[in-house]
């Protein structure tokens, strides 16, 4: 495999890999440290990630002033969409005090911790425990080779972070100020999901730390927003789970809480009630006869499970059912509900409310 390139899984050759936010940090760490120690600012400068792959990194900007070096890497998130893909990341590092070893610092556009639940301390930089790792093993590396001890103190900072961060989860986690630099691997690669389904597990944790005893997961802002109104919890306790509710549901069996409430739209959570724990289109369909089913078993006339079994979507159906007056919603959200308690298992009470595309809650089902 080309190391240069993150291309090594077929199912992926497609879509172009990326490095994350940690990755960039640890090559801007590197190539300031290497020009501090004297050895001038490597171009391309190449890491280690954790999986072994060894990737270079070519530097944007570079700095050498009164002891202190600072580099510079424009983050290449490859096919992913992600808010940070052509983001300057840089690093300033400077000697520390004897016996301190590394310290992390947050510079301009890096958020810091408000929140307990997160793996890092209240008041920590938002700079997660592998890019953290990734960056020390660099630092002892060079310090090794100079003999010198590996005491150091590196400022990480992301040009326009703080107003990037506003578009990730960064606010409700209680990470302020910027953004968090991220990745467990190094490696983006598009579309995983990965990064989601990250953040629905830290808002979890959060919220547990926080001692909520009941978290909402919502499939979007529409079906967010109807069920605070009608919950009016914290903050804090609601899940932007998107399609990921089997992710949701999972982390919560490991790590319960009291309660959850599901809330979506009608036609993601008619694919919930059959089972589906990934709610995307591509990944599941909506099965229409399924929806006729049910509309016979709740007594619909024949004309009207003929129409259903014709129908083009999930909403056609639902539009169906009301003008019959049948309670559609309702039974999808019960169904939903039966399909989500079987994952969390019994520790977890889970409810369930349908929301239309106007956000009025069209059905529910209580646990």
């Amino acid at each position: 495999m080309d190391e240069s390139n993150p291309q090594d899984r077929s199912e992926d050759r497609a879509l172009r890999r990326g490095w994350t936010t940690g990755a960039c940090a640890t090559a801007a760490t590197k190539a300031a440290l290497g020009a501090l120690l004297g050895e001038g600012f490597a171009d391309p400068v190449t890491i280690t990630l954790p999986g072994g792959q060894t990737p270079g990194f070519a530097l944007a900007t570079e700095t050498l002033g009164d002891g202190f070096a600072e580099a510079g890497i424009i983050k290449d998130a490859g096919d992913d969409p992600d808010v940070t893909h052509g983001a300057l990341v840089k690093a300033r590092i400077a000697r520390g005090a004897p016996g301190s070893g590394v310290t992390f610092h947050a510079g301009d556009g890096v958020g810091t911790v408000t929140k307990p639940g997160l793996p890092l301390a209240v008041g920590e930089p938002a700079i997660n425990p592998v890019p953290r790792q990734m960056m020390q093993a660099a630092i002892a590396e060079l310090a090794e080779r100079h003999g010198v001890a590996a005491d150091f103190s590196v400022t990480i900072s992301v040009a326009d972070g703080a107003a990037l961060a506003e578009k990730t989860w960064n606010p409700r986690l209680g990470i302020v100020g910027g953004l968090s630099i991220l990745g467990t691997t190094g490696i983006v690669v598009p579309y995983s999901c990965s990064a989601w389904i990250h953040s629905i597990h830290r808002g979890i944790d959060v919220a547990r730390a926080m001692g909520l005893t009941h978290v909402v997961g919502s499939t979007g802002d529409a079906s967010e927003r109807a069920a605070m109104a009608r919950l009016g919890l914290a903050t804090e306790a609601y899940i932007d789970m998107g399609d990921f509710v089997g992710g949701m549901l999972k982390y919560l069996r490991a790590h319960p809480v009291p309660q959850v409430t599901i809330s979506g739209g009608f036609g993601k959570l008619s694919k919930l009630a059959l089972g589906h724990m990934d709610l995307h289109s591509g990944r599941s369909q909506v099965d229409v006869q399924s929806l006729a089913n049910t509309l016979k078993m709740l007594g619909a006339p024949a004309n009207v499970v003929t129409e259903a079994l014709g129908a083009g979507s999930a909403n056609e159906v639902l539009l169906l059912a009301q003008r019959a007056s049948l309670p559609l919603a309702d039974a999808i959200a019960g169904a939903s509900r039966e399909a989500a308690q079987g994952v969390v298992g019994a520790a977890v009470r889970v409810s369930v409310l349908v929301v239309d595309r106007r956000g009025a809650i069209i059905g529910e089902a209580t646990g």
